[in-house]
């Protein structure tokens, strides 16, 4: 078995990545990535010839013994009863169904029982609010709806031929993310979703299939493993145990919280999702992140890395400057159509050491200030773990370390993603669960800055028109 390889996809909303592993030890021994195209809708035909793409550069998969597909939560991809896709798949980042969300949660009897009915608020990032705006958006389309899959469903479905509805599958943590599935019971809604079709017709929705066991296989007979959604898998890639606040900086901002128990947060904070293990994974996303790093880049003519350290020199709280990073609306608080603001300016502060300092300490505060919601309810924290792209900014480690007051992880760039669905399916072909090491963790710690929280509170709070701000 040791010279067994394993290969794990990451189908994001930027790229796919393959990776393929060794299956006991998860030595690295090659891989692959495309690009997909932008915007916050795209043709599904577009991860597969990407995924193509990937596989090559990655020196194929004919010496592979298992596969899993993880993916970026939330898309809505529309079949009808040929297989067909009906239209091009709406991303999670699309905010066209915030209306279609706020709606729903109403019929669904208000915040509070939409929470305890699926563990979340619905956003129009939900898969549910999509059907929904489908239904009174394009009648048409949503008439010939015969199947919703997300997109770690589909592609995973395709490598099997995509022919066959029976054979389509999803895991719970992927389904925990539609608006129409409990991860508490696992079992899917279908009277939520019909109400959000305005329709009672049956519609075929991916089986659930078990975390640890294979679900399918490839058309070429390489078994694939349930796969997940984004964020399980890389808590999983990362060995994530309960008790681990994991905060993932990529297009968007996670942070979340692996717990043995479920989570009904029904402030909207708080989204109650699942983990790719059988336990939850209560989470909060913001929809500005990295994004938000690249236009302050721009903006000073730095590098990322020059921008960690501009901010670095800069003190806590940036002599009062503040940021509200809602550049392409937001998700936590649910303001869709908010702009960002940037506030506190004198003619001392406004320095370019503050302008890094306060846009890192933005990220970072609308993530931590939405999860003090659930820490508040008893979950006890144990260790704090910082991934994703913009992780690797040598400002985001000490200054997420004195905002928490408490010491942070980081770790090397790695596709943590695509190395937990590679863990994945090596647990699926072994039959147990093997540790892979992860090298080169870093730890900071920083003293702690009370303030630069309560100033981000101050101003989000103060900001009750942000909405309709314009710059």
């Amino acid at each position: 078995m040791s010279n067994k390889l394993v290969a794990g996809i990451d189908s994001s909303t930027q790229s796919v990545k393959v990776v393929i592993k060794d299956v006991l030890t998860g030595k690295l021994v090659r891989e692959g990535k495309a690009a997909h195209p932008d915007g916050t809708e795209v043709d599904p035909a577009y991860w597969l010839s990407a995924l193509d793409k990937a596989i090559e550069a990655a020196g194929g998969l004919n010496d592979v013994a298992a596969i899993s597909v993880a993916g970026q939560q939330h898309g809505f991809v529309a079949i009808d009863e040929d297989a067909n896709v009906i239209r091009p798949a709406l991303l999670w980042n699309d905010l066209r169904s915030a209306k279609a969300a706020a709606d729903l949660n109403q019929e669904f009897g208000g915040p509070a029982e939409t929470a305890k009915a699926i563990g979340s608020i619905l956003v129009a990032s939900f898969t549910i609010s999509k059907v929904r705006w489908l239904a009174e958006n394009e009648s048409e389309n949503s008439k010939r709806l015969a199947a919703i899959a997300l997109p770690h469903d589909w592609i995973s479905w395709q490598l099997q031929g995509g022919k066959d509805f029976n054979k389509l599958f999803t895991d719970r943590s992927d389904a925990s993310g539609t608006g129409y599935f409990s991860a508490v019971t696992n079992q899917y809604r279908r009277d939520l979703l019909a109400i959000a079709l305005k329709d009672n017709r049956e519609i075929y929705l991916p089986k659930i299939a078990k975390f640890d066991q294979f679900a399918g296989e490839t058309k070429d007979g390489i078994p694939i493993a349930a796969g997940a959604g984004d964020n399980a898998a890389a808590g999983f890639g990362l060995g994530a145990k309960s008790g681990d606040l994991i905060i993932s900086l990529g297009t968007s901002g996670t942070a979340f919280f692996v717990s043995d128990t479920p989570t009904a947060d029904s402030t909207g904070a708080v989204a109650g999702f699942a983990d790719l293990t059988g336990r939850y994974l209560p989470l909060v996303c913001t929809l500005n992140a990295a994004r938000v790093l690249d236009v302050v880049s721009k903006l000073l003519g730095k590098s990322h890395d020059e921008i960690g350290h501009l901010a670095l020199k800069a003190k806590p709280g940036a002599q009062g400057l503040t940021m509200l990073p809602y550049f392409e609306g937001e998700r936590t608080p649910n303001r869709p159509n908010a702009k960002g603001l940037l506030a506190g300016i004198t003619n001392s502060n406004l320095t370019p050491e503050n302008i890094a300092r306060c846009a890192i300490e933005a990220i970072l505060c609308s993530l931590i200030d939405s999860f003090e919601t659930l820490k508040s309810s008893g979950a006890k924290i144990e260790r704090v773990m910082i991934i994703g792209g913009a992780a690797k900014n040598p400002g985001v480690g000490p200054i997420a370390s004195a905002i928490l007051g408490r010491e942070v992880m980081t770790f090397p760039p790695m596709e943590l993603v695509a190395d937990g669905a590679a863990r994945q399916a090596a647990w699926a072909l072994l039959g147990e669960l093997v540790d892979w090491k992860i090298p080169n963790v870093i730890t900071s710690f920083e003293k702690h800055s009370e303030n630069v929280l309560d100033q981000h509170r101050i101003l989000k709070s103060n900001s009750t028109s942000i909405d309709s701000i314009n710059f």
